[in-house]
């Protein structure tokens, strides 16, 4: 069992015993202390407003009863929005001018886990002293509940998904017409969460036909949840079988967006930020940000069409603070996490799919054309288990020193750019390992650069 506090919430599986999971205590625990952080951070003497949404794992209603009690407990209203993805949730907090919102979902871990994702009135996550100072007030336990007449109060609205999809279909880029008009069919892999609730509703207004696989909204995942090839055997054999022209992947909270092509071949989770930003890019012409563990293939796009490509530490909250920082029209993540901030500041599927189909029936072509076009990187992932014992910073140090004559960025772990490819070592924040990813121009030498990167580092000794 397992039990992960960090700056961007908590996480953890469900079941066990106080400390070493994610369990009631521990969730009012942690809720009260990020409900004493907003109002502190609000300038609240009383009152308040609260968003939570959640997706549909099984231990969803549990956790979602617990979060709402608390807050009322701690005297601020509550807004919930039901099942919902966490973009949805983001935009709720914005649209309704809300405090902060809670996302309960653990993304892309499997059906045990759970989690709390914590955000500002902004609807965006926490940045790293925000989160650092939940985590204190919930070590000191430094809050105080509300008398019987400042309770807050409890409401429902489930109208935030029919927003949403509104939202996105009011986007400049996003060609309805043109959608329309190209009559695409697709099959979707919902994964048994939320997914299959919106993005029905989304694709009948874009005039999309669809299939839907694993649409059920009951948490009882039918594969493993993250959207990696490997995962998704189920939606490959039936975009093999033909009729479609695109499939679909997103994860059980829907700010992850893969893509399969229309002959049944991966487009490539990496190449989903990239083809929406080259749709972007070739009407509004800007810089871009990703993080230093995506893919290469964003700067040659983005300089493709004379902007500037900048890398930012890995996390959502970096990217789209450098975003903010160089005033990139488009940014995200490698792992499928389309960025727009004409939308909002926070990775959005629903955003991902309408204008990755808006470009696709602009240019009248099939999805694996459109791949063929952007220059081909493979990543390798690889990782380094440690030991309690392991000195991390000191292993980092000594590859920075081992790879000086090379260019090496180190704002998050260390990153070593070389020529033709690089390889990027940094400690997961939620597993006791050294994550080692590698890109090169094939996968062959993309996994051999890891490994050789792992073989310096195991020669150190951990």
């Amino acid at each position: 069992m397992t039990l992960i506090k960090s700056i961007s919430g908590i996480r953890g599986t469900i079941g066990g015993h106080t400390g070493d999971t994610l369990n009631p205590l521990d969730i009012v625990k942690f809720t009260s202390a990020y409900a004493a952080f907003i109002r502190k951070s609000r300038c609240l003497k009383a009152g308040g407003k609260i968003v939570v949404g959640r997706d549909a794992r099984i231990s969803g209603d549990m956790v979602r009863n617990v979060v709402c009690g608390t807050l009322m407990g701690m005297g601020f209203d509550v807004i919930d929005i039901g099942l919902a993805t966490t973009p949805t949730t983001e935009l709720a907090v914005r649209m309704s001018g809300a405090d902060g919102g809670i996302i309960i979902t653990a993304s892309h871990n499997p059906r045990q886990w759970n989690a709390l994702k914590l955000l500002n009135s902004e609807g965006e996550f926490l940045n790293k002293d925000e989160g650092n100072e939940v985590l204190d007030i919930a070590e000191r336990e430094d809050f105080s509940y509300a008398d019987v007449d400042s309770l807050g109060h409890y409401a429902c609205d489930d109208t935030y998904n029919r927003k949403h999809i509104e939202a996105v279909l009011a986007l400049s880029l996003v060609d309805v017409d043109a959608v329309r008009k190209a009559h695409f069919r697709v099959c979707v892999d919902a994964i048994n969460s939320v997914g299959g609730i919106i993005l029905p509703d989304l694709l009948k207004e874009l005039g999309v036909e669809y299939e839907i696989l694993n649409g059920t909204p009951n948490g009882d995942f039918t594969h493993n949840p993250e959207p990696l090839e490997k995962n998704l055997g189920g939606i490959i054999s039936r975009m093999r079988e033909g009729g479609f022209d695109l499939g679909i992947v997103v994860d059980p909270d829907v700010d992850r967006l893969a893509f399969i092509c229309e002959d049944g071949r991966m487009f490539g989770e990496e190449y989903t930020l990239v083809s929406v930003a080259d749709y972007v890019l070739s009407h509004t012409p800007g810089n871009t940000v990703s993080n230093l563990s995506s893919t290469r293939a964003l700067r040659d796009v983005t300089e493709r069409y004379g902007g500037k490509y900048t890398a930012s530490a890995v996390g959502e909250v970096n990217v789209t603070t450098k975003m903010k920082e160089v005033g990139a029209v488009i940014g995200g993540e490698g792992n499928g996490g389309v960025i727009y901030p004409e939308s909002h500041y926070g990775r959005d599927a629903l955003v991902g799919i309408a204008l990755f189909l808006s470009s696709l029936a602009r240019k009248g072509c099939t999805a694996s054309r459109l791949r063929a076009t952007y220059p081909n990187y493979f990543i390798a992932k690889n990782r380094i288990d440690l030991t309690p014992t392991t000195d991390i910073d000191a292993i980092l140090a000594k590859v920075k020193e081992m790879y000086a004559d090379q260019q090496v960025t180190d704002i998050d772990g260390v990153k070593i750019d070389f020529p033709d490819k690089w390889v990027h070592l940094r400690k997961s924040n939620t597993e006791p390992i050294i994550r080692v990813y590698s890109e090169a121009a094939t996968m062959e030498e993309a996994d051999a650069l890891g490994k050789q990167i792992m073989d310096v580092v195991n020669g150190f000794g951990k």
